[in-house]
This record gives C-alpha cells, sequence and structure tokens, in this order.
C-alpha cells in the first residue's frame, strides 16, 4: 500500500470523553481520503477513535505504507508526535510523514523539527494530492503550494494554495472506509440515539478574536442545496441515523441557501433531525420556521460572554439582548437551545461574570458549555496576549490549553468562578430549590464566590 490516513485521538485515553460518549468520526480525513479515491488511487483509513497506538502501529507494520498523513489538532498533538518518532525507526522503513489539520499553520518548525517530513497548510485535499504525486515520482517539491518541510534544516514554505472555490467538485467523504457503525452503536447505546456529521460549508466570515480560521480561512464557500440533501438522502438510506450534526461554523449565514436547502430536502425526502450552530443576527422568525419544518430540534446559539463590554473585546459584532431574546424566541417554538460562554477573557471582572450568569438564567438555553478562556497560536486573541504569557509549558508536551496569561485575577479564580457559574444557574433552574439537590448547588455556589473572592485578594 502506498497511502494512509489515520489520526491520534484514543477514545479509551479520554476520561472526560468517556463520561460524555459523543465522539465523531475524523470527518476531514474521510473528505481527504474520498479525494483520493475519485482520482483512483486506493488508500486505506486507520481511525484509531475505538483503537490504541499498539493496534495502529501493528496494522501500519502489516500494510507498510510508503506515505502516511496524520491529522493533527491543539488536543491530539502530543500523542500524534509521540507516534511520528516511533514511526521515523527502521522497523516501519522510515515512511514519509506528512501532517495536515489547524494546528500546523502556526507550528510549522516545531512539527518538522518534531519529525514530520511535510506540513500541509490549509485545505487538504488537493495539496495532499499533489504532495503524494511528487513524493513517489520524485518530483520538484516547491510546485507543490502549500505545503512546508525542511531542505538543509531550513523551513521552506511554498505558496498557498488557491482555496476550491466550487465545493460542488469536492467529492464526499469516504465513510465507507471505517467502521460507522461503531460510532453510531455508541451513541445509541449511551444516548439512546445515533447520530452523524455533516458539512455544508468551509470558512467563516466573522472576526472573532478567539477563533482559528487555520485551515478554510476567513471565506464563505458552500456545497450547493441539492447536493447537500441528496447527501442527507443517502445518509437516510445507507446508515439510518437517529440525528445529524453539521459541522458549519454558522449554519444560517445565507438565508437564500437555506430557503433552496429547505425545498430540496423536502423534494428528495431527505429530512433527518439535525442540529446546527449559528449566530443570534442571523436568525428571525421565517428561518427558524424553515429549519423546524425541515427536522431541526436543536441550534446552538453563540454568545461566549453575558457581558457586551467582553463581546465587543472579542470582536463578536452581535448585541447580547439580540442573543438572549433569540434563543427565547427559539425554545418558544418548541426547539432545543445550546449556547457557549467563556470566562477569563482579557480585562474581565468579577462584574461581568456576573453578567454571564444573569445572561443564562434569562434567556434559559436547553444546554450550555462553559470554559476558561484560552489563546489558541495564530488567532488575534493570542497575538494581544503574547507578551502576557506568564506560562509557556514544553511545546511537545503540551497543548495550547495549558499557556497562561496575565487577567484580571489570578488563574485559580476562574476555576471557582466556573464552579460559580454552573452551580449558580443550576439552582436557578430548579423548580423546587429547597429540595437537597437544589440547597447543594447553592452551597457549592456560595462557596465558590468565597474562594473567588479569595483568590482576587491573593
Amino acid at each position: 500500500m502506498s497511502i494512509l490516513f489515520t489520526h491520534a485521538y484514543y477514545l479509551s485515553d479520554d476520561p472526560k470523553e468517556q463520561k460524555i460518549m459523543k465522539p465523531y468520526p475524523p470527518l476531514g480525513l474521510l473528505y481527504v481520503s474520498g479525494y483520493f479515491k475519485s482520482k483512483n488511487i486506493n488508500n486505506e483509513v486507520f481511525d484509531s477513535t475505538f483503537s490504541n497506538q499498539k493496534t495502529q502501529l501493528e496494522f501500519i507494520l502489516e500494510k507498510a505504507p510508503k506515505v502516511i498523513c496524520i491529522y493533527t489538532n491543539l488536543m491530539t498533538k502530543i500523542e500524534v508526535i509521540k507516534l511520528i518518532k516511533i514511526l521515523k525507526t527502521s522497523i516501519y522503513n522510515f515512511p514519509k510523514i506528512v501532517l495536515g489539520g489547524p494546528d500546523v499553520t502556526y507550528n510549522i518548525e516545531n512539527y518538522l523539527k518534531a519529525g514530520a517530513d511535510y506540513l500541509v497548510i490549509g485545505e487538504g485535499e488537493e495539496t495532499t494530492f499533489e504532495l503524494y504525486n511528487a513524493i513517489i515520482n520524485q518530483t520538484d517539491l516547491q510546485e507543490v503550494d502549500g505545503i512546508a518541510f525542511l531542505e538543509n534544516n531550513q523551513v521552506i514554505e511554498t505558496k498557498s494554495r488557491t482555496k476550491f472555490k466550487e465545493l460542488d467538485q469536492l467529492p464526499l467523504p469516504n465513510r465507507e472506509a471505517i467502521s460507522m457503525q461503531n460510532y453510531l452503536d455508541t451513541w445509541k447505546k449511551n444516548h439512546g440515539k445515533s447520530s452523524m456529521t455533516i458539512s455544508t460549508q468551509r470558512g467563516c466570515p466573522y472576526t472573532c478574536k478567539w477563533c482559528s480560521t487555520a485551515v478554510y480561512g476567513q471565506s464563505y464557500r458552500r456545497r450547493p442545496a441539492n447536493l447537500v440533501a441528496a447527501e442527507m438522502k443517502m445518509l437516510k438510506e445507507k446508515y439510518n441515523p437517529d440525528a445529524l450534526w453539521f459541522v458549519d461554523d454558522v449554519f444560517t449565514v445565507s438565508h437564500k441557501w437555506l430557503t433552496e436547502f429547505h425545498s430540496e430536502v423536502k423534494k428528495q425526502d431527505a429530512i433527518i433531525p439535525f442540529e446546527c450552530i449559528t449566530r443570534a443576527e442571523r436568525l428571525n422568525d421565517e428561518i427558524l420556521d424553515l429549519l423546524k419544518d425541515i427536522g431541526c430540534f436543536r441550534i446552538w446559539i453563540g454568545a461566549e460572554s453575558g457581558s457586551q463590554k467582553i463581546i465587543d473585546l472579542m470582536d463578536r459584532r452581535v448585541d447580547i439582548n439580540q442573543v438572549k431574546e433569540t434563543i427565547q424566541k427559539t425554545n418558544a417554538k418548541g426547539m432545543e437551545t445550546g449556547t457557549f460562554v467563556m470566562v477569563g477573557y482579557p480585562e474581565e471582572t468579577q462584574e461581568d461574570i456576573e453578567k454571564t450568569i444573569h445572561y443564562l438564567k434569562e434567556a434559559n438555553p436547553t444546554e450550555y458549555t462553559i470554559t476558561i478562556a484560552y489563546p489558541i497560536k495564530g488567532t488575534s486573541l493570542y497575538n494581544e496576549i503574547e507578551d502576557k504569557i506568564t506560562i509557556q509549558p514544553n511545546w511537545e508536551t503540551s497543548t495550547d490549553r495549558e499557556i497562561d496569561f496575565k487577567r484580571t485575577y489570578p488563574r485559580k479564580f476562574y476555576n471557582y468562578a466556573v464552579s460559580k457559574v454552573v452551580n449558580e444557574v443550576e439552582y436557578s433552574r430548579l423548580k423546587n430549590k429547597n429540595s437537597f439537590l437544589g440547597m447543594k448547588m447553592k452551597v457549592k455556589s456560595v462557596l465558590a464566590s468565597g474562594l473567588m473572592l479569595l483568590n482576587k485578594i491573593i
């Protein structure tokens, strides 16, 4: 075999995901594999999610590929580097290691010096295909756009790849290359229903400072609505999932496209219950009704903070009151809602955190996630705080989540702030606040407030 696609996420090594149990397949890898398939190049995908490194290495040893393409992101980087170092030994006959994914763009020298032979910068399909041919045929690598490699210990970057303009040229992801049933069964066993992922667009035209656009850029490109509906129809007939998750950054960015999509889904009998992410200002009554009519059961509507000051510092370009009202309106139409919030953003004060608590109580989303803000290399946020970094762990053995910087308060303050937000909001949701659970949450909230104060003083 000449080429293998793989990654280094192992569910068995992830205690947090083992509690959640909502794994999804490596859709990006499957897109690149599908592109190779469309070019009549045989390839295999080793999906490590339900496996382990030992089995993965045994598979690689048996297949002996000349080129191994590994997807990496900030969460899998540590395992990817471990895998590279093992593969670059004589027992595996020194295969050429190609890395792609969002984390490589701004860590080029680090990854190359960690052992990668080539990096694919940006969208992977065309670049990986041309790079593979250059490797196999031993032609000039500098003729391949969108790659980086070392030559005489110097980093060589070729010119940027022109992105796909028309996504109708993009073959479907090669889902047949892996066991989709593992994912469907895991979801069904743990949540009573199965779920799959699907993509309709690439790029995001918005400017949120903490968000990485390293792969698809700050653009907006969309697959034709009829092709997306046809893919849904295929998934419905072949896999029969109970739900779909649209992985797009802003699903309702184009109302014209959404209207066409609604028509095509109905026409092709492709309705599958689904959830998506979008922005409050890209929703209105008409769009909400269209979404519900074709099976949308949950919409994630980003806010990131309940403080307009912090939202503006993030360059989110949205009104917190509009977010709140849109969540309430979506709830009223019988669809579930979700929202994202973070604490610890630069210049955030305790008053801003209280506003986030108030926002969550009033908006009342069905679900919400909360994190402590962290800087991803290459983002505007990282550039702004780079000279304020207080903790910069060893790159090969850490992730961007572990980078810390000078914030309004010490780092521990925000650990307790997360506890305060969660317990205060969950307490407010309880109908019987005098129950044992309610009192327990209130005590945790008060305790967290005290610890926030203590660490604020320290």
